[in-house]
Order: structure tokens, then C-alpha cells, then sequence
């Protein structure tokens, strides 16, 4: 099932998320070389990350996310959105 994270600081200066910086990268090409996450945004207006997971269960996706360093330094939290397939095109087809 694919999974939409979206980021959320609880931070106040760049300063505080600098030292992390590496190790995050590093982790989400681990998360993204095992195929749990497909892709990965930055939101400039927002100056925070947009991921796509794609992983068996919400469990599993979460767990994803808490292995990020920044999330266990708690500097930053993810809202989990599950997306489910569009089914409005049914309308078009009176099955």
C-alpha cells in the first residue's frame, strides 16, 4: 500500500538539524535502495519533505520513518496519509 508522509519541524533554527543532515540522507537511500520509499519531495514554501512509501502495512511505513535520525532526535514528525486507489472514474461507467 502506498503511504504519503508529510514532514513537520519542531525546530526553530537550521542550526539544530545540521549535525543530522548526513545520517538522514543516508538512511532514506537505505529506505529507498530496499524499496520502501519511492520517492522523495521538498516543499521550498514550506522548507520540508514530501516522501512516498510504499510498504506492506501503516506499521511497517511508520517504522520506516521513526528509523530516520531526525525523527528520533525528535527534530521532526511525519503525518501518515494512506492512499487508496481513485474510484471516482466508476461514475463514468454505470456498472
Amino acid at each position: 500500500m502506498k503511504y504519503l508522509a508529510l514532514e513537520h519541524e519542531n525546530y526553530d533554527q537550521l542550526i539544530q538539524v545540521t549535525p543530522y543532515l548526513e545520517a538522514e540522507a543516508a538512511r532514506v537511500w537505505q529506505l529507498y535502495s530496499q524499496g520502501l520509499l519511492r520517492e522523495a519531495y521538498w516543499d521550498n514554501r514550506q522548507h520540508t519533505a514530501i516522501l512516498v512509501l510504499e510498504c506492506a502495512d501503516e506499521h511497517l511505513a511508520q517504522s520506516a520513518l521513526d528509523s530516520l535520525p531526525l525523527v528520533q532526535a525528535g527534530l521532526i514528525t511525519f503525518e501518515l496519509i494512506p492512499l487508496a486507489p481513485y474510484d471516482g472514474f466508476e461514475r463514468l461507467f454505470k456498472v
